[in-house]
């Protein structure tokens, strides 16, 4: 800490007469040590110190609390003594989320002594920033009978969300000993809806000659924002004594603000320092109007420039002559100023109105009247923008809460997806049509998109590649009631020419919060202090939007398989079924004329090797059940395939020539054969035969093999559930067959377990064999002597 006095200012003006040279004056240090702590506390953000009584403010995690401590004597442990009072105030809310120790707030609590008349004064001269001394009358009024009864001082907080509250003294120390309810001991005087940055008080009427105590009679509270509140004791038209309270609009945002004599207040601003009289004479170049009753307050406050700027601590100097006054202010930038303020100097205010003066200050009012229509302007757009927005939110939760609501039976907004083959840039490509329908009564506007997620399985045969997904997003702009609008997105294949199915799209619904709402939020006044640094808060969850699932379909090898032999009329101008070529090599190989069978690995185990073979027998009743009405007039056989490739654009074809067997080409060009036959199955129930639908894939590739016996797997699952779920059950079976069929799967699965094994150790001349028993394994396993009942 650093003593300067007040005097160095005058020392240092002398030596600028004398040398013209500026030099620095020693400044007493005052260090100040660890060891002199009073109250070590984290939360503590405000305190006062009344006789020997030290009085604190702190933030709890949810409460402001107010404490009473004993001071210490001097020579004694620098440590306060016991508590001796504690009271809590309005309840502080803290961030969403946050459960751990209050952070510190933006702007700190004021806290005021205020005393009657009869009780001794507050240490200090009566204009400082201590506390004050009220007049009876409006102590009384103010703080209740009990205060003035028991001439107790009361501690009259402001805190930062703009509450006023007081306690009585002598109450709060009582309560340690007879605790009562701390709601009781708590007043709120008012709520001035900003921070308080000021509370003080002011003698506004002109005192007799024999009085000798100088009393306040008005009591002042500023607002971070400018709103100003007086509270004065007055008459009303029945003679009563009553409060007036009265606000007012100053300049802002306010830093910092003083008292001073003559009814006056000095408050900063980022850009002046100006001052406001509540006095109740009349300057004689003060044109404002005052009305009201003898002892009533202004009813307009014009203040006056100082033309200091940026000053963030201010005091009221007690030297200052009659008349005047004398501040001492602390600039943002370090600088320690003393403003003094001499009556009897050229006032900057003229004695009468000129002409000149009256066409300015006219220039003026427009200049602020135009200002006013603007920021009237801009408030009415921003209100309609959030009026706006508050309508497609409106609109949006509707939408939402008809998809939620309906999740069982036809959805009132959905997403049909259908495959099919086209031809893009000389190849072939798979495609997915989205078709978003909305039957509902809503309107799909501004904000809502369609995504659609394309979720690509890992390759069957690289265990490393890993699973990628693409999602498309496609603004959905003015879909009414009935409206429908189709997207069609390509599945493949990918630029390395392989498409790997299974794949699965899945469809939803995004409503953007961010594209909707954060233009309103983000919406500022422009005409608003910078300085203020105030920032609408972000209320938008992390995810900026509402995600609604629509619908998910799963591409497998059924739905991709082509078939050129029987290909509709639409379908003949697609290009050859294998990869885009070159068009310059497909030029070259046609100009040379018809060359030999290409030798690639695919080529030879097409022809050297059987084809791959899985099988899958179904009972022939269960596919009566589930088929119904479907296979009436045609082969159960027949039927079955027709099933299995409902999904394909030959469906069609299939039911029209009742085929039972057909074979299709895979996306890659090697051919997939399907052969659904009627079997019988003996030895697996005592009463008899049970007729059986067997289905059999064939192909010369190993993956597609396995890809279309992966989803007929997949369609009989789910068939078994449905009719599990209408409680039919299955015939008695002979369970004795059914162990040893287990039996004979469990020593193949183990035989497999070893031969990988055994592949990993032996040389290249010994795997041979081994590779080739593993394969006769997969394909003991892949044709099951078990049934789907």
């Amino acid at each position: 800490m650093r003593s300067v006095s007040r005097d160095d200012k005058d020392d240092r003006d002398d030596q600028d007469s004398e040398d013209g040279q500026v030099d620095e004056l020693p400044v007493p240090v005052i260090p100040v040590h660890p060891d002199t702590c009073v109250l070590p506390s984290a939360t503590l953000h405000a305190f006062t110190v009344l006789d020997d009584v030290l009085i604190t403010l702190s933030r709890g995690l949810t409460q402001w609390k107010v404490q009473l401590f004993e001071c210490p004597c001097p020579g004694e442990d620098p440590r306060p003594g016991g508590q001796i009072g504690e009271v809590e105030l309005s309840t502080c809310t803290p961030p969403a989320g946050s459960l751990e120790e209050p952070t510190a707030p933006r702007f700190l609590p004021v806290l005021c002594c205020v005393s009657p008349p009869g009780s001794r004064a507050p240490h200090g001269h009566p204009w400082g920033s201590g506390g004050i001394t009220l007049e009876g009358a409006l102590f009384g009024l103010l703080f209740g009978s009990d205060a003035s009864l028991l001439e107790s001082p009361v501690i009259v907080c402001g805190l930062p969300d703009g509450q006023l509250c007081c306690v009585v003294l002598k109450t709060l120390v009582t309560s340690r000993s007879a605790p009562g309810d701390p709601k009781a001991l708590v007043k709120i005087l008012h709520h001035l809806e900003e921070p308080v940055i000021f509370i003080g008080g002011l003698r506004t009427e002109p005192l007799s000659e024999d009085v000798e105590d100088v009393y306040c009679d008005c009591l002042v509270a500023l607002g971070h924002h400018g709103r100003t509140l007086a509270i004065k004791a007055s008459w009303d038209e029945a003679g009563h004594l009553v409060p007036e309270l009265r606000e007012y609009s100053l300049p802002g945002p306010v830093l910092c603000a003083a008292r001073g004599r003559g009814g006056r207040v000095y408050h900063s601003t980022p850009s002046d320092l100006c001052v406001v009289d509540l006095a109740q004479e009349v300057s004689p170049w003060d044109l404002t109007q005052r009305d009201g009753a003898p002892g009533g307050l202004p009813s307009l406050l014009c203040p006056a420039s100082l033309s200091v700027c940026s000053v963030v601590t201010l005091s009221v100097s007690s030297r200052a002559p009659e008349g005047g006054a004398e501040l001492l202010a602390l600039s943002a930038k370090g600088r320690l100023m003393t403003c003094s303020l001499d009556p009897h100097s050229e006032t900057p205010h003229p004695t009468r109105v000129t002409s000149a003066n009256a066409g300015q200050k006219i220039k003026e009012l427009l200049s602020g009247i135009g200002t006013v229509s603007e920021r009237v302007s801009s408030l009415k757009k921003a209100v309609d923008q959030r009026d706006k927005a508050l309508t497609c939110l409106n609109e949006a939760m509707n939408v939402s809460c008809a998809l939620l609501s309906s999740r069982e039976g036809p959805r009132p907004i959905s997403c049909t997806i259908s495959t099919s083959w086209s031809r893009l840039q000389l190849q072939d490509v798979l495609t997915a049509t989205c078709l978003l329908e909305n039957s509902s009564g809503f309107s799909l506007d501004r904000g809502w998109a369609l995504c659609v997620q394309v979720l690509r399985s890992s390759r069957a045969l690289d265990l490393d590649s890993a699973v990628s997904a693409i999602t498309y997003t496609i603004p959905v702009d003015q879909l009414g009631p009935g409206g429908q609008r189709e997207v069609t997105l390509p599945l493949g294949p990918g630029e390395d020419g392989a498409l790997d199915l299974p794949v699965t799209v899945s469809c939803a619904l995004f409503y953007s919060l961010r594209e909707v709402v954060g233009g309103a939020l983000a919406l500022t006044d422009p005409f608003k202090d910078p300085s203020s640094n105030e920032c609408t808060p972000d209320v938008l969850p992390e995810q900026d939007g509402v995600c609604l699932p629509l619908s998910e379909h799963t591409v497998d090898m059924l739905q991709g398989l082509r078939f050129p032999g029987l290909a509709a009329p639409h379908t003949q101008a697609l290009g050859p079924l294998s990869p885009a070529r070159d068009p310059i090599h497909t030029f070259l190989e046609t100009c040379c004329g018809p060359v030999s069978q290409p030798a690639g690995p695919a080529s030879l185990r097409a022809k050297y090797l059987p084809p791959s073979v899985a099988t899958v027998k179904v009972s022939a009743e269960l596919l009566r059940a589930a088929l119904g009405d479907n296979h009436a007039g045609v082969s159960l056989c027949s039927a079955t395939l027709q099933w299995l490739l409902a999904e394909n654009a030959v469906a069609d074809i299939v039911r029209a020539q009742a085929l039972s067997s057909i074979q299709g080409v895979a996306p890659d060009g090697t051919d997939v054969h399907l052969i659904v036959r009627e079997v019988a199955v003996t030895d697996l129930c005592p009463a008899g035969p049970i007729q059986a639908m067997e289905i059999q894939v064939e192909s010369s590739s190993l993956a597609n093999m396995c890809r279309a016996h992966h989803a007929i797997i997949g369609r009989l699952q789910r068939l078994v559930m449905e009719q599990a779920a209408r409680g039919s059950s299955p015939p008695d079976l002979r369970l004795q067959y059914l162990h040893q069929i287990q039996a004979n799967h469990e020593t193949l699965l183990r035989e497999v377990q070893t031969l990988r094994d055994r592949l990993c150790t032996e040389d290249e001349a010994s795997s041979c064999a081994t590779a080739q028993r593993l394969l006769q394994v997969y394909r003991q396993l892949r044709s099951p002597s078990l049934l789907l009942l």
